[in-house]
């Protein structure tokens, strides 16, 4: 179910080259839950979610939240635009992670379209250090264009992806204020 997902809404492969097997459960304190491509609004995703999936409390996991329609899917010139990473994830309890990108919530321009916002999990080998960037906060737009989840996972040696999900959304009144936070514009 997810493979077909992932291939209808061509998330393989304009994020990954294989999907992932298993659905990873996203849930949000709005009380919507991400499923497989349906829409939901950046008002009721604009906090962080909890995300869990099939672990072993023994293993390390990474997770990954990207947009590869920025700015517009048809135009997707800063492909990806990162809005979370953590790694080194105790099983799945992403609070006792290293955040690497701080969340930022689902802001597609005005007049874009629908976005793809795609979570991707992987299982690492072993612990993961981050000595390209540091520790981005969630008022900075640096770094986080033409992100290629892909490369990230090939380059920190994660293999394929072992869960995922994905949600699409579009401009709401909400993103004008989710603007607001940054201090560099993208």
């Amino acid at each position: 179910m997810a493979v077909q997902a992932f291939q209808k809404h061509e998330v393989i492969p304009d994020v990954l080259k294989t999907a992932p097997l298993k659905v990873a459960k996203v849930v949000y304190d709005s009380g919507v839950e991400v499923n497989l491509g349906a829409e939901l609004t950046p008002t009721q995703v604009k906090n962080p979610p909890t995300v869990t999936w099939e672990a072993n409390p023994e293993a390390l996991y990474c997770l990954v939240l990207t947009d590869p329609d920025a700015p517009t899917r048809a135009d997707p010139k800063w492909r990806e635009w990162h809005h979370w990473i953590v790694a080194n994830i105790p099983g799945c309890d992403v609070s006792k992670g290293d955040v690497f990108a701080e969340y930022v919530g689902a802001g597609p321009p005005e007049k874009t379209g629908l976005h793809r916002y795609v979570f991707v999990v992987y299982k690492q080998a072993g612990k993961l250090a981050n000595p390209e960037y540091g520790r981005l906060k969630n008022n900075s737009t640096q770094h986080r264009n033409e992100f290629k989840t892909q490369l990230f996972a090939e380059k920190n040696g994660l293999g394929d992806p072992i869960a995922g999900n994905f949600f699409q959304a579009q401009y709401d009144d909400y993103v004008p204020q989710l603007y607001k936070q940054f201090t560099a514009k993208y």
